[in-house]
């Protein structure tokens, strides 16, 4: 059993990893981007499914482990939770305000890299 749970957590880091990776591929792509139209069809087709297909994958998991934990609320797993929350309000809020999609995009995708990069490394570091 401590096999199985030593895999997932080694699945949920790697998620947090890839999640912050496509969080960093949204940046590079709305940094280079000159054209709202492009941006936005290249948005709708690849990067947001990308982008929630990854949440997905990072919340699915951590939910597994907290089950797995039999739902042990530690101080770590609360403040998990109340990111995976603001991250889901900020890429609606990202993904909604395409008007201002470089300006807005840019300071909304620099937050969620923070907030993973904080809570990664607080989870690396215990």
């Amino acid at each position: 059993m401590n096999e199985m749970y030593n895999m997932g957590l080694s699945i949920h880091s790697l998620g947090t990893v890839v999640l912050l990776g496509v969080l960093v591929l949204n940046f590079a792509v709305i940094q280079k981007s000159t054209s709202f139209e492009k941006y936005r069809r290249l948005n709708s087709i690849f990067l947001l499914p990308l982008t929630a297909t990854v949440l997905g994958v990072a919340f699915f998991t951590g939910v597994i482990m907290m089950a797995a934990k039999h739902l042990d609320f530690t101080l770590a797993n609360l403040v998990m939770i109340f990111v995976s929350f603001i991250l889901i309000v900020l890429e609606r809020k990202r993904n909604k305000a395409l008007q201002v999609y470089k300006t807005f995009g840019v300071k909304i995708l620099v937050i969620e890299m923070v907030l993973i990069l904080a809570m990664s490394t607080w989870m690396w570091l215990l």
